[in-house]
């Protein structure tokens, strides 16, 4: 196997006559090509294997379970490592409603995790303070008013399929995070943010009142 460094950041691995002892890479490589970038890699490492916190507030925790769970197997996902502790997790879900009292421990769970940490706000109680937000004096209206808050899943409660797409959606934006440098200025490159696709319709643009469903399918 023979390892080749361009001058670019990208690496390509190609493929020869493998060692005695690891027939594998042959396996896996042969005479094919691996090009990325460092920048690339890191992100794909890092949106294959996020570590949530075991943390659950009400309700909303049940439904979190149950997408960790054997029927939709988060893990997939590369996700289903719940942590015991925030300093070994990087992603918060915020599943319940979230009172003035325990808001200040939220915030602290969140200042203990390691950086880059994202919060998804799971449930109409998280999003919005839900059914008490008009006569719930002890519902915070939102956690985003104490963490900052990267993916919302709606519904009360939201099912497992619904906080399934709300970390495919923190994937993509780790996908599009940047780490070089930008070129004769202070500071990186600005991150990409992700469009959300596969999800919802819109009118038509002739104003018939036809409802299209296909206006984001993915072609070529």
């Amino acid at each position: 196997m023979t390892v080749t460094a361009p001058t670019t950041f990208g690496t390509a691995i190609t493929g020869s006559a493998a060692a005695p002892g690891a027939p594998w890479i042959e396996g896996r490589f042969e005479e094919n090509l691996v090009l990325t970038t460092v920048e690339q890699a890191i992100n794909w490492a890092r949106q294959s294997s996020i570590w949530p916190m075991t943390f659950g507030l009400a309700c909303c925790a049940i439904e979190m379970m149950a997408a960790g769970a054997s029927r939709y197997d988060m893990d997939r996902f590369g996700a289903g490592a719940f942590r015991a502790t925030p300093r070994q997790a990087d992603l918060m879900i915020v599943a319940g409603t979230v009172t003035y009292k325990m808001a200040s421990r939220v915030r602290r769970l969140y200042n203990l995790m390691p950086d880059p940490k994202y919060v998804i706000a799971m449930g109409a109680c998280t999003t919005g303070g839900g059914p008490y937000f008009k006569w719930g004096y002890h519902v915070v209206k939102g956690v985003d008013l104490v963490v900052p808050v990267d993916v919302y899943v709606p519904g009360c409660p939201p099912r497992p399929e619904s906080l399934l797409e709300g970390l495919m959606r923190i994937q993509d934006k780790i996908l599009g995070q940047r780490i070089a440098k930008q070129k004769g200025a202070v500071g990186k490159v600005a991150d990409e943010l992700p469009v959300p696709h596969h999800s919802g319709y819109v009118a038509s643009a002739a104003g018939e009142g036809e409802l299209v469903f296909d206006h984001q399918k993915i072609t070529g």
